[in-house]
């Protein structure tokens, strides 16, 4: 296990069946490889690096930094991927992502990681592009943030942190759950305090 292994890598505790399951990137021969990562999940691609520089290479990598500013970005233009593109967001860089996967031929390898808000929502586009499930691996890194969907107003809360959270939309008062929509790339948030308005619990940070 390298030093960024040790810095960045968190184990979940067990859960429910829907919950995702990480492991952890390897190299794997294809014809393209393309690398999705935010914040911490430049470790990961840097560790890659480490067992096969000449797969990184030949990658595509979008990058997204988020709070990590540009602590990462030189260390992965050092590792010479054939393109590298680091985005403001996620959502600023789903049409690069779209369009990378929408060019891919068969052999296309995707790997991803970072947050588990990242990874799910890459996931998703993947998927969505034909890319079989077997060609896409996850490694997730940094921070435990969650993305949230309120069951109640369907709106999406980003980086949760905490439990119970207020929903950014509703402003209903949301326990974190274990249970996963694939389709949404988002953890579900019930109302806490229905059968007793006002009694909400102190927040404590996810995990501790």
């Amino acid at each position: 296990m390298g030093v960024t292994d040790r810095m960045s890598k968190f184990q979940f505790p067990e859960s429910i069946r829907s919950r995702p399951v990480y492991g952890t990137l390897e190299p794997r021969p294809g014809k393209a490889h393309l690398m999705i990562a935010d914040a911490e999940g430049a470790e990961a691609l840097i560790d890659l690096a480490a067992q096969d520089a000449d797969l990184v290479h030949a990658a595509h990598i979008i990058y997204i930094p988020k709070n990590t500013g540009e602590t990462y970005v030189e260390k992965l233009r050092a590792l010479a991927p054939a393109q590298l593109y680091v985005g403001p967001s996620y959502e600023a860089s789903v049409p690069r992502i779209r369009r990378v996967l929408s060019d891919a031929h068969m052999g296309l390898q995707v790997y991803l990681t970072g947050t588990e808000g990242l990874m799910g929502q890459a996931m998703n586009e993947a998927m969505q592009a034909g890319i079989p499930h077997s060609a896409i691996q996850t490694e997730h890194r940094g921070s435990v943030a969650r993305r949230m969907q309120c069951v109640h107003c369907k709106g999406i809360t980003e980086d949760v942190m905490t439990d119970p959270f207020v929903c950014s939309h509703c402003g209903l008062n949301l326990f974190v759950r274990d249970h996963y929509s694939r389709r949404l790339a988002a953890f579900q948030g019930v109302c806490i305090d229905a059968e007793d308005p006002g009694n909400v619990p102190e927040p404590v940070e996810l995990y501790k």
